[in-house]
């Protein structure tokens, strides 16, 4: 008995956060778009019994979905979002790994304030901290102020609004979830290995990739899922940095819920959106799995 309460308590969990809604969200995807509220028909009227369900069902078609192979904006929306997301997430494991690998190498008294200083910006808002970045790569921002006083550019530089701030609000904000679990797996490697490596005639360099890499191996997959993830479907971000210019598809599934109040397509596009990121949340589930058994 008690052995099915834990498992009932993530399972109905699952079932009233996320089945419920996907299922609501995907009849929505399978409506017409209509001047009323709720902006959608057909409406599931349970008076007129087995029959009202019935018709209910017949009124149902895929045609949103069909509409979104015909419309280019949509499929080159979610390339842009695969593109941007990994190439985001290529940034910031070249910076968090050095980072996490930094903490780990640290005196054992300077490890708790450095991951103070990483879980640190969440105590911020993160609407605030995107829009600092708007004061920091503006025209006349701090960054270019800089770089002019220090003579590096002539003329201010045309960072905001484009791709290039995205990458960086997007390797900034999500850098702890790379640092914390590279350095998890750091953190708990045996020194005596690689004093054995290069005992046995490694530099320590090759030491570095024949050891402590595979080691950390682990760590920077969960890290770049928990990355990817959150970023393939990011809205904020490319909002307010990147503006007009960067196609994203939370942007387009914003306008279409907010602008164009088209409800069904904007759920269709939602539902394609979750398929895709099924697909790394799976590998991610699986990669834990085989973590778990090899610590066990």
């Amino acid at each position: 008995m008690r052995r099915a309460i834990v498992y009932l308590i993530p399972f109905t969990w699952l079932l009233v956060l996320f089945l419920v809604p996907f299922l609501i969200v995907f009849k929505i995807s399978l409506s017409d778009v209509a001047l009323a509220r709720p902006p959608y028909t057909p409406q599931l009227d349970l008076s007129q019994g087995l029959s009202g369900i019935l018709d209910f069902v017949r009124e149902l078609d895929f045609e949103n979905f069909i509409f979104l192979t015909t419309d280019s904006l949509y499929w080159k929306a979610y390339l842009s979002s695969l593109k941007i997301a990994a190439v985001s997430t290529f940034l910031t494991l070249l910076v968090g790994y050095p980072m996490a690998y930094a903490m780990a190498r640290a005196r054992e008294d300077w490890r708790p304030t450095l991951l103070m200083l990483i879980i640190l910006p969440f105590w911020t808002s993160f609407l605030i901290r995107v829009y600092s970045w708007m004061g920091i790569l503006g025209t006349e921002g701090y960054l270019n102020q800089l770089l002019l006083w220090l003579g590096i550019v002539s003329t201010p530089l045309q960072i905001l609004n484009t791709n290039w701030a995205v990458y960086i609000g997007i390797v900034y904000t999500y850098l702890p979830f790379m640092i914390l679990p590279i350095y998890s797996q750091l953190d708990r490697l045996d020194g005596a290995l690689l004093e054995a490596a290069e005992d046995l005639g490694c530099s320590r360099a090759s030491a570095f990739w024949l050891v402590t890499f595979p080691l950390s191996r682990p760590g920077v997959i969960a890290g770049c899922f928990l990355v990817f993830i959150p970023t393939l479907g990011e809205f904020v971000i490319p909002s307010l940095l990147g503006g007009s210019s960067t196609l994203m598809i939370g942007k387009v599934l914003w306008e279409e819920f907010f602008s164009n109040r088209d409800w069904p397509v904007a759920s269709a596009v939602a539902v394609v959106l979750l398929i895709i990121l099924i697909i790394p949340i799976i590998l991610f589930q699986k990669n834990q799995q085989k973590q778990a058994e090899a610590e066990a």
